[in-house]
């Protein structure tokens, strides 16, 4: 069987090669050890497969599109089948963990490695030594995988897990008889979500079963975008092994993972959101529809932190073996395999006191100048004992079991505390703005232990949080993170109801990430671009930036996680969405008035349409298209293989279209029904769509049914797509609207103090003007003292400096290059553009100091514009 003959993906496009319309894994199970050493991860993965029976290739408008339930084929109907397969969980309500007779899986033991030697072994070509014994007629397990090496591939003997023999039906059926394993697996999956934790049990179980003893064996073969798999003789999914185990080593120069240096100069790495997602981390089916749940353990050094995406805050435990840590993770709700999250590192968690033994790194390392030598003894404040501090706070805590780690006096408290900061101490009104659970709500979803359904989630304004960072940005995140996460965390609760997932990290990542933020389930990665420039004791002023990334990434929870967009090319339904309910977020956290509230609005709204603007005048149409696959959005082939358009194009990394343009269509929308009652039907749509994946037409859909006066004005379905979806360049309301903007008080204000988007605003206008004297451009800094401003702030500055050559102010810029690189891409192109020889050089320099350090797509952009 031909695994994906009908793709023929341009260059710049991402292959999704997963038959998921033939098979689906429906749990993952993940031993991972970390190598800082190598800068690799070695690791097993188990896949947990159910088979399919074929499913539609379109999507239509009103289709079931819940995962779990239509979407892969072979899923059991809601209700009666588990109901039916209840009597034979109730033996399993408690499982110890026999392990006896059963392998722990840490790679490939070198008995093994002869079987599994490669025929083939080059960059993106691998094979077994038998894969050529095998045949098209064969069935084909294709997973999507690159820059992964390979060791083995085998089926699990299941039958050898005692734990497992609960499972088995009171009568034996033909089914049972004929393939014991299968039906073993598939009761397995079917286990009720009230018994999720029986479940991982299992799951954990079955990972480290023998291989099968049948004397057949599992054949693989890798390319640059997938990893086949085959068993001689079996020519149909259902016949298939239902739990395979695959051993494999990530690469130093994986696209899913960056190991790179914080900005304590630690050796780190972390998932870094590439454009290839997790397919270099595992082996696993990308495409949105194979949803699927996971647990991982994650072994590393002692002295590390390791963070992930997972429902429960992770107690480690040491190794015997290897005298590295154990940390456990898991989660109950399916998703899709790119949401999986890791970050390993020397990190800290930033706390309302600084514990004395890091305050003498913070003070003299403020900068995290990367181009510093590092002073005699600055491993003193690295690997001190910091466990008295991390309690300290005038937040209520739940503290964790302490942890020794490391040698003799030398600790690191890694389990940490979350933190349950009291509304009242943040200065929040107590009042619930979110209401409580309604009766109505009715889930759709596949079955998982759903937080919509909680009467306790819902009355929980603020989720357990914690924040993370190198010990030279513990101050900036203190003042920063740490005193907004609660009121922006509360704030959601306000503006969208009970949080989707019940706890919260938050990582600031190294200064090579690409990108303001990313969201994760339970995780959340910011830049440190954000951090607020300003004192401790300078309050609010400065947190603008910061403020509303936070409540962007949170906003994420809603939109992009809970409820997903079923083809990766609508981008605009994650980012979109998010851009829009950052502004009403982040107004409800500064308990703005509805006139401060709607001038806020305007200037972010003008702010964002000169953005836009520009970006589209200087972008190929291609590009700015929200829906490029148009009418065939949703469909894949007939294997479930499909492509993800200019996905992998760098020009596109780096874009805000989807951003942009799909808020500025929110916005429209809003106009026509009323700002309150749109934030209001937000609220609906998440209680109708969470948990499940969307297209565009299902959010309008429900929106024009909701509103038919909408329909009646000629504003049909057709007519959005017509207008905002399936063009290119800028809808005419959209014109209409910005001049209007463009009068708004907070614009044409000027006074001595400005807000940070004020300034924006003032530095934008004057990068229209042909000509500024040094000694304005002087005096602009000093009053404003512009270095010192939020990243937007000096984005600007920095980009007026090289307009007008201000040869003064060059330290700036290259700060700006090597501090702030999640924003600094294109201010290259604009030193190089200007032919200034000391410009040029400027960039070279840069470039020579963080080239080693950044994120891949950067670099190449870069060092097309610099090179």
């Amino acid at each position: 069987m031909e695994p994906h003959g009908d793709l023929n993906p341009d260059t710049d496009d991402l292959p999704l090669r997963a038959n998921t319309n033939h098979i689906l894994v429906r749990h993952y199970v993940l031993d991972m050890t970390v190598h800082f050493d190598s800068r690799v991860i070695s690791s097993s993965v188990v896949l947990f497969l159910e088979p399919g029976s074929g499913v539609r290739t379109k999507a239509g408008a009103g289709d079931d599109i819940g995962h779990g339930t239509g979407d892969g084929a072979g899923t059991t109907d809601a209700g009666g089948s588990q109901e039916r397969f209840a009597s034979g969980f109730q033996q399993v309500d408690a499982i110890e963990d026999d392990t006896k007779g059963l392998e722990k899986v840490h790679g490939v033991e070198e008995r093994d490695k002869a079987e599994f030697q490669v025929v083939a072994d080059t960059d993106n070509i691998q094979s077994s030594h038998l894969w050529l014994t095998t045949n098209d007629s064969d069935f084909t397990l294709v997973l999507d995988c690159c820059d992964l090496d390979v060791s083995k591939v085998e089926e699990l003997d299941i039958t050898s897990v005692s734990a497992m023999l609960g499972l088995q039906p009171s009568e034996r059926s033909e089914v049972y008889s004929l393939n014991p394993q299968a039906a073993l697996i598939q009761r397995l999956i079917s286990m009720p979500s009230s018994q999720w934790r029986q479940k991982h049990q299992l799951f954990s179980l079955c990972s480290r079963a023998p291989g099968a003893q049948d004397g057949s064996s599992l054949h693989f073969h890798r390319d640059k975008w997938s990893l086949q798999v085959r068993k001689k003789g079996v020519t149909s999914p259902q016949d298939f092994p239902r739990a395979v185990r695959i051993c494999y080593e990530t690469r130093p120069t994986g696209g899913s993972v960056r190991w790179t240096k914080d900005q304590d100069n630690r050796v780190c790495v972390y998932t870094a959101g590439s454009p290839i997602n997790n397919r270099a981390l595992f082996p696993c089916q990308e495409p949105p529809v194979a949803m699927s749940t996971w647990q991982a353990t994650v072994r590393a050094p002692s002295e590390c932190v390791v963070l992930m995406s997972g429902e429960e805050q992770a107690v480690p435990t040491e190794d015997g073996d290897t005298h590295f840590f154990i940390w456990n993770y898991y989660v109950t709700m399916a998703m899709p395999a790119s949401t999986f999250t890791l970050a390993v590192g020397h990190w800290h968690q930033v706390t309302a006191e600084i514990p004395p033994a890091l305050e003498s790194g913070v003070r003299d390392r403020t900068d995290c100048d990367k181009t510093a030598k590092p002073r005699a003894g600055c491993g003193e404040w690295a690997e001190a004992g910091v466990a008295s501090g991390l309690g300290s706070s005038s937040s209520e805590v739940v503290k964790g079991s302490p942890l020794q780690t490391g040698s003799g006096d030398q600790t690191t408290r890694s389990d940490s505390a979350f933190c349950f900061s009291t509304l009242e101490d943040a200065g929040l009104s107590v009042t619930d703005y979110s209401g409580m659970v309604d009766d109505s709500i009715s889930c759709s979803h596949a079955d998982y232990p759903c937080r919509f359904t909680e009467w306790s989630a819902w009355s929980q304004r603020v989720i357990p949080h914690r924040v993370f960072s190198p010990v030279c940005l513990l101050q900036k995140a203190q003042i920063g993170v740490l005193k907004l996460l609660p009121r922006c965390l509360a704030a959601a609760h306000a503006v969208l109801g009970v949080h989707p997932f019940p706890r919260l990290d938050v990582l600031i990542v190294p200064a090579g990430f690409s990108s303001l933020g990313m969201a994760s389930p339970h995780i959340i990665f910011l830049s440190q671009s954000v951090l607020c420039a300003g004192n401790p004791g300078s309050g609010d002023k400065g947190l603008s930036l910061c403020g509303s990334r936070i409540c962007h990434e949170i906003a994420h929870s809603w939109f992009g996680l809970v409820i997903g967009a079923r083809d990766w090319t609508e981008e605009w339904i994650s980012e979109g969405f998010a851009t829009c309910l950052e502004d009403i977020i982040w107004a409800q956290a500064q308990k703005l008035s509805l006139q401060e509230t709607t001038e806020q609005f305007d200037l972010k709204a003008l702010l964002r349409w000169r953005r836009l603007s520009d970006e589209l005048q200087n972008s190929r149409e291609e590009l700015q298209v929200l829906r490029p696959n148009m009418e065939k959005t949703g469909q894949v082939s007939n294997s479930g293989s499909s492509t993800v358009k200019h996905a992998l194009n760098p020009e596109k990394t780096f874009m805000q279209v989807h951003y942009l343009k799909g808020y500025f269509l929110l916005r429209f929308l809003a106009s026509q029904v009323g700002e309150q009652q749109f934030i209001d039907f937000f609220r609906l749509f998440v209680k109708k769509y969470h948990g499940q994946l969307i297209l565009s037409q299902d959010f309008l859909q429900m929106l024009l049914i909701t509103f038919p006066d909408m329909e009646r004005k000629g504003l049909t379905l057709g007519a959005i797509y017509a207008d905002w979806l399936d063009r290119p360049g800028i809808p005419k309301w959209l014109y209409e609207r910005s001049a209007v903007w463009s009068q708004a008080r907070l614009v044409e204000e000027v006074k001595a103090e400005l807000t940070s988007d004020q300034l924006v605003m003032l530095l934008e206008l004057l990068l229209e003007e042909s000509e500024l004297s040094v000694a304005s451009l002087c005096a602009l800094q000093r009053t404003y003292s512009l270095q010192n401003q939020d990243a937007e702030v000096r984005h600007r500055w920095c980009e007026l400096v090289v307009k007008h050559a201000y040869a003064q102010a060059y330290g700036d810029v290259e700060h700006f290059l090597v501090h702030d690189q999640a924003m600094g891409v294109y201010l290259y192109g604009e030193l190089m553009v200007q032919e200034d020889a000391e410009q040029q050089a400027v960039a070279r320099r840069c470039l020579s100091l963080v080239q080693e350090e950044m994120d891949q797509s950067a670099r190449r952009v870069v060092e097309e514009m610099v090179l």
